[in-house]
């Protein structure tokens, strides 16, 4: 059993400040985040994927179908709420310096490095958990998940990994072994082509 996760492509233009986009901002891509979603797709185009789900944002399910064209890969995307970006509650399309103004540098901290819900935003730790580990439960082969970075790190936690940031246009693989204990074999990789070119 392998879990593919991709984050989508980049919504924020060059020198465009970057801010806090959850469930309630649906962007879709820029030309960037398009050509990182085709960069993934041609990394992708040797791999057979059982299937694929995608958030129901428009930024995940423009780089799910991107991906997948660019890969020829003929697979439908699955629509999964539990992919879908977390609610930032007051702190949603606010810039990391707004929001370490309302709630401290410590308490970001602690979101980006151990997932700890800050105070305001809704997030369903247990349920974000749970559905990773329903669907490894009932995954054979490899599945393709496209999602946001808030959403990505509940994979990690599912599986009894250290939460860690996925960049746009990277992925990440989690495999089961034939002990059932699951292995991070890769994590916020990106296609050669845009390796470090983009945030």
């Amino acid at each position: 059993m392998r879990i593919t996760i991709v984050r989508h492509g980049n919504t924020f233009e060059a020198g465009e400040t970057p801010r806090r986009v959850g469930s309630r901002t649906d962007m879709p891509l820029t030309a960037v985040g398009v050509a990182q979603a085709e960069a993934l797709g041609r990394a992708f185009a040797d791999r057979s994927f059982s299937r694929c789900l995608v958030s129901p944002l428009l930024r995940t399910r423009q780089t799910a179908d991107a991906l997948l064209d660019a890969a020829g890969l003929e697979l439908a995307p699955e629509p999964a709420t539990f992919l879908a970006e977390i609610d930032h509650g007051p702190d949603e399309n606010a810039t990391d310096a707004e929001i370490i103004a309302r709630i401290g540098a410590d308490a970001l901290m602690a979101w980006d490095e151990q997932a700890r819900v800050p105070d305001g935003w809704v997030v369903d730790t247990d349920a974000r958990i749970a559905a990773w580990r329903d669907l490894a439960a009932s995954t054979t082969g490899d599945s393709l998940c496209v999602t946001s970075n808030g959403a990505a790190r509940f994979a990690l936690l599912a599986f009894g990994l250290a939460p860690q940031k996925l960049r746009t246009g990277a992925w990440g693989i989690i495999e089961a072994g034939a002990d059932g204990r699951f292995e991070l074999l890769e994590w916020d990789k990106r296609p050669p082509a845009l390796s470090g070119k983009v945030a």
